[in-house]
């Protein structure tokens, strides 16, 4: 199904995070071919991140499955009313704020607007994300390092410690990671680092919240097709991004996003926590 989207012609943005409007070809990331079956019937999510991407994907799905979304997102205005408008086009509620996750004052007033515009608050996705490409870790700038991991590692911490007091037994938080925390990357060294720490504290909080029995998992994809890659790496890179998994492709958000309604739904996830699902084209992984 996706095979015939993987022609993309060298292409690159000048901004981070890029804009998912001006991709070529657009990320299948709309969940078109998913059909829920009510797996989330009620229930009340926050997805940072949430106006592109993988977050979109999430962010729909989550919606097909009969959840209300509120989305967070750094400046991608137009993305973001996208997203809202097809959460909405499901016959959900949706609403954004724009903002810095990595800003713990914005973390904590994104939630109040979350759970006041909720009702409530039963899933928290941590997805926003950033990365930024350098061969040669000697000339890294310590801003990049700071702002990479303000935003990938203390922003999924901020939005975890706001949450925490509106969430009740059998409520959610997913993490995304990324399978460069299990291998590494030797052009997203700070990247990276990020996404190994996260994986740390997907399994220090679910340990910590299992008595609550609250559950935190995470997902770990691959070279997946996002606004991330062309704001991140060069036209000649973007052509071939993803070519070197056992699948010879790279991924979409829409394949990434089933993890995600997985992990969420107690109905097929009650008796996992603390674990990482896959999506990587079949890159063996240890953990």
């Amino acid at each position: 199904m996706y095979e015939e989207m993987q022609k993309v012609p060298p292409q690159k943005q000048d901004r981070q995070p890029s804009l998912e409007s001006e991709m070529t070809p657009k990320p299948a990331a709309e969940m078109r071919h998913w059909k829920g079956s009510g797996k989330l019937a009620g229930r009340k999510a926050i997805v940072t991140g949430g106006d592109s991407g993988i977050g979109r994907a999430v962010a729909i799905g989550f919606a097909k499955e009969g959840a209300d979304v509120f989305i967070l997102y750094k400046d991608e205005h137009e993305d973001a009313a996208e997203t809202k408008r097809l959460v909405e086009a499901e016959g959900r509620r949706c609403d954004t704020v724009a903002g810095d996750v990595g800003d713990p004052g914005f973390a904590r007033s994104a939630v109040e607007k979350a759970a006041a515009f909720l009702g409530g608050i039963d899933i928290l996705v941590n997805n926003a994300g950033e990365q930024h490409e350098n061969k040669d870790f000697a000339t890294i700038e310590e801003a990049q390092v700071e702002r990479t991991f303000r935003t990938n590692i203390l922003g999924y911490m901020w939005m975890a410690k706001y949450v925490l007091p509106h969430l009740k037994e059998g409520s959610t938080i997913v993490n995304t990671t990324s399978v460069t925390a299990y291998r590494g990357s030797p052009h997203l060294v700070d990247y990276s680092a990020t996404k190994g720490a996260i994986l740390a504290f997907t399994r220090s909080l679910a340990a910590q919240l299992a008595e609550r029995k609250i559950r935190v998992n995470g997902v770990a994809p691959g070279p997946i097709w996002t606004p991330l890659i062309p704001a991140s790496f060069s036209p000649e890179e973007v052509e071939k991004h993803g070519g070197s998994t056992p699948l010879e492709r790279r991924g979409q958000p829409d394949e990434c996003a089933p993890a995600y309604i997985f992990l969420a739904s107690d109905a097929d996830s009650s008796y996992i926590t603390g674990q990482v699902i896959h999506p990587n084209g079949g890159e063996p992984v240890n953990g």
